[in-house]
């Protein structure tokens, strides 16, 4: 593989794919990677996203993850290093975001970066350092209610200063709509102020494409997929249709949704009220020891020359409350990650070669459990979701068509859009 010039780290599955639709629609070629490879990559790309499922891990873990991902991406020639977060910035008081993003620092010998998860494409702003979803601050989003990163704050400084060392300050924006040079000044300025990060305002695409020429030769850029718009550019790569380009598309389809969210629980329900064959698994059918798998399988199976079918354990804040009250918050999880992850094999194997999985966690666990390494990102659904393709033993012959849905993204009929964008 041909050196690259932009190492990303994601700390999950979908958020990976998003920073990656992105960066190809800006021209770059890129490939995603499921973990740390453990050789060089044999294609040639502008950019390789290497996708963690970090998150949520304990801290420890997830820094020696994404060091190790560091190191990787710096064997392959990596001019620039972008560690990529949620748009929801999900996290705790303890982490990931902040001792994640300092240890990459250190790693790189960086004394000063920023962090934005700005993507107005998706209707994320940040306004005076404060997270807005739509026309909501992030702690009255639905975020509030996240079963394993429940965002209470919007202020985005302050949930960063809680995880952080170093010092974080702000990069208002006034200072952004000036462009270039005033953000150089600015971050000139708060390095003299003794600030190690800085939350970074941006409410419009300009604003992102403002703050691009400014990162040019930054160690180190932490963020959303937003700021991805604008680093190309800084290399020399312009937007090109041949950077999106995907094997035609074949097989059967399917739907598996993990994600609890808002946008994810509308689109199981527009998905149903159009007539669509769906399922919905229980955690507590699971955990009593049905075999739930088998059983959707067996369900599914009739149904899938007809047409996408979903299998679903998405569901409200009270219904997942009720069963976390019941099987604990990281049992209930694992359990229905498991689940979902031997249902998107079992699926792949009755023939199913269109895939679309929603939420982070379970793209991570279904990805995982179809040995798939290596995606190359193709052209975007919705802003934020693209269709990749994966070459698997699961799924020998063509490939596998996969589409990893971050669960806050992508409109309500998102699943039929999807399919209908390949045929």
């Amino acid at each position: 593989m041909k050196k690259i010039v932009l190492g990303c780290i994601a700390d999950d599955f979908t958020g990976a794919t998003d920073l990656a639709n992105n960066l190809v629609r800006a021209g770059m070629r890129v490939v995603q990677a499921m973990g740390v490879p453990e050789q060089p990559l044999d294609t040639d790309a502008d950019a390789v996203v290497v996708a963690l499922k970090s998150r949520t891990l304990p801290v420890d873990d997830a820094i020696a993850q994404s060091l190790d991902a560091l190191r990787w991406l710096q064997a392959q020639g990596a001019q620039q290093i972008y560690f990529k977060y949620c748009s929801t910035f999900d996290s705790t008081a303890q982490g990931n975001i902040g001792p994640v993003a300092e240890a990459l620092m250190e790693a790189l010998a960086a004394d000063f970066t920023i962090a934005t998860p700005a993507f107005p494409d998706n209707q994320r702003t940040v306004f005076k350092g404060h997270l807005f979803v739509g026309d909501v601050l992030l702690n009255e989003s639905g975020m509030q209610n996240h079963p394993l990163t429940p965002m209470m704050d919007a202020n985005l400084v302050r949930v960063l200063q809680a995880q952080c060392r170093r010092k974080v300050g702000l990069i208002d924006y006034k200072v952004v709509a000036q462009g270039e040079a005033a953000i150089r000044a600015r971050i000139d300025e708060l390095r003299a102020q003794g600030v190690g990060l800085a939350i970074v305002d941006a409410v419009s695409n300009d604003d992102l494409l403002r703050l691009g020429p400014a990162l040019k030769g930054m160690p180190l850029v932490t963020a959303g997929s937003g700021v991805a718009i604008g680093l190309p550019a800084n290399f020399g790569i312009a937007p090109s249709s041949t950077a999106s380009a995907l094997p035609p598309a074949a097989g059967l389809q399917a739907v598996i949704s993990g994600s609890c969210s808002l946008a994810t629980n509308r689109q199981v329900a527009a998905f149903v009220q159009a007539g669509r064959p769906a399922l919905g698994i229980d955690a507590l059918q699971i955990a009593a020891g049905v075999d739930v798998a088998q059983q959707a399988l067996a369900w599914a199976g009739p149904l899938l020359s007809q047409g996408p079918v979903l299998i679903y354990s998405t569901a409200d804040p009270a219904a997942i409350k009720s069963v976390q009250g019941q099987l604990g918050v990281e049992e209930a999880g694992a359990l229905v990650e498991r689940t979902l992850a031997a249902i998107a094999r079992g699926l792949v194997a009755l023939g199913v070669r269109q895939l679309v999985v929603a939420g982070g966690e379970t793209s991570g666990a279904c990805v995982q459990a179809l040995g798939i390494t290596q995606m190359k990102i193709g052209p975007q659904i919705d802003p934020g979701v693209p269709w990749c393709h994966a070459q698997t033993d699961a799924a020998p012959g063509g490939g596998l068509h996969l589409t990893l849905k971050s669960g806050n993204f992508g409109a309500d009929d998102f699943f039929g859009k999807a399919f209908a964008m390949l045929t």
